[in-house]
């Protein structure tokens, strides 16, 4: 046929411009209804009921690994938080994390025979499982160190508990190689490990729930351990959210993304409000509700004591805090140096952006900090000082740990040249543990901790 035939011969020749845009328009739309705010809450809603059958069944109460975790269980139950990153359980890079001790949990287990700790994997997870690598592999990890450390007796603990016909031998053997040198690294921070040990008093047993898994009836509360539910919450979808009805798999996962500002303090006060709400007139309703909320709060939150010293404390920046007259020297990392009243020398303002910015900046004012703190408290050791950043726990935390490492003792006592050993990665680590301990949601960047070591090793007199 010649190029004038009025029929396509091959499937190149076959074009419907208009109809496959229309196809992929309505496609996308379809997708983003069904991502909706109110699929989303409606989600979540659902996986809370989940979340309170595994409560119920195993009478142990809920601990949310944050941030996701939060979204699943009402705040009248919420018993505590955890922080357990999936990425130190994913394969190749298993690791303990000495930013993150989660040690917060041993007294809520001891005193309850144990906890269930909630989370949840999305859909579209480089690896789509029943659960998060975090309750897969990260917790297990930790369980295995803590009782390795803590309760070095009993052996039949020490091994890493994994989920059931789950990983592959090679993966669970390569995990299991690690534990000895993560159990080394925490010795090493020098914690007052017999306090742990009595805070916990038995080693811990590890069990699964998922809405395809039960563990066994018989792993319940015993006298021999405490029992570590480790719970994801959302059921696994095959397909699109499309063919689920709306339902989506880990809705809670990212909800900056999603949530218009809307978090767990806010939605589970107002759940049925916005059940309720069609979804064009959310948005309006959830700023008016997280307004109402931030002044509901009392945002003189108090400061955190970084034990063990008596003076030291970390907070958020917040004028009813740093203002109250309950300490007597105030670091702030972001305040601006030009909003310092003149000849107030109880007060240094670093003047530091925010995040990664941030972090640069706080190395270049580290020097200030140290000159602050010699001036301040050498001459008065008992005064206290409050270090305060934007959060309350990344540039505030870097600075209280460069001050700690610079002036403080072993017990906590500060002294203008303390008796140390040489101020290395794993000194500054052991001073780290201290910050970390005492408050646990603490979370300095990696930016944030090369300032402080950069600092702090580059110094010649050490």
């Amino acid at each position: 046929m010649g190029s004038s035939d009025p029929y396509p011969v091959s499937l190149d020749s076959l074009h419907f411009p208009s109809r496959e845009q229309t196809i992929s328009q309505t496609l996308s739309s379809l997708r983003r209804s069904a991502l909706s705010v109110t699929n989303r809450l409606l989600s979540i809603d659902s996986d809370a009921a989940f979340v309170r059958e595994v409560a119920d069944y195993y009478d142990l109460p809920l601990v949310a690994n944050e941030r996701c975790g939060s979204w699943y269980i009402p705040l009248d139950i919420k018993a505590g938080s955890a922080y357990f990153k999936s990425t130190d359980g994913h394969t190749g890079k298993w690791d303990f994390s000495f930013r993150r001790l989660n040690l917060q949990i041993l007294p809520l287990a001891q005193q309850h025979g144990g906890c269930i700790i909630v989370d949840s994997t999305r859909r579209d997870a480089p690896r789509p499982p029943v659960m998060p690598d975090a309750l897969s592999k990260t917790v297990p990890i930790w369980c295995a160190v803590i009782n390795r450390t803590l309760f070095p007796a009993e052996t039949t603990f020490h091994p890493v508990q994994f989920p059931p016909n789950f990983l592959g031998a090679s993966e669970e053997s390569q995990i299991e190689h690690r534990i000895n040198g993560f159990v080394k690294s925490l010795q090493d921070l020098k914690l007052d490990l017999n306090a742990l040990r009595q805070q916990l008093r038995k080693p811990i047993q590890v069990a699964w729930a998922n809405r395809a898994y039960f563990h066994p009836t018989d792993l319940r509360k015993s006298n021999n351990y405490h029992l570590f539910v480790l719970c994801s919450a959302s059921k696994r979808v095959h397909g699109a959210e499309m063919s689920e009805g709306g339902y989506i798999q880990g809705a809670g996962d990212d909800s900056e993304g999603w949530a218009h500002g809307l978090t767990p303090p806010v939605f589970w006060p107002n759940k049925d409000t916005l059940l309720r709400t069609p979804e064009e007139d959310l948005p309006a309703l959830i700023e008016g509700l997280v307004a109402a909320h931030h002044r509901k709060q009392d945002v003189a939150q108090q400061a955190t004591r970084i034990a063990p010293t008596h003076n030291l404390f970390i907070g958020q920046s917040d004028p009813t805090l740093s203002e109250s007259g309950r300490y007597d020297l105030v670091i702030n990392c972001n305040g601006s140096p030009g909003d310092l009243v003149e000849g107030n020398s109880k007060r240094l303002n670093l003047g530091c952006a925010s995040q990664k910015l941030g972090s640069r900046d706080l190395r270049k004012h580290l020097d200030k900090v140290q000159a602050f703190v010699a001036a301040q408290l050498g001459p008065h050791p008992s005064r206290s000082l409050l270090v305060t950043c934007e959060s309350g726990k990344d540039l505030s935390a870097g600075a209280a740990l460069a001050i700690v490492c610079l002036f403080y003792s072993e017990n906590g006592e500060f002294s203008l040249t303390p008796a140390r050993p040489r101020l290395d990665k794993q000194f500054i680590r052991q001073r780290l543990a201290w910050i970390v301990s005492s408050q646990h949601d603490v979370n300095p960047s990696r930016s944030t901790l090369q300032s402080i070591n950069a600092f702090l090793m580059e110094r010649p007199d050490y």
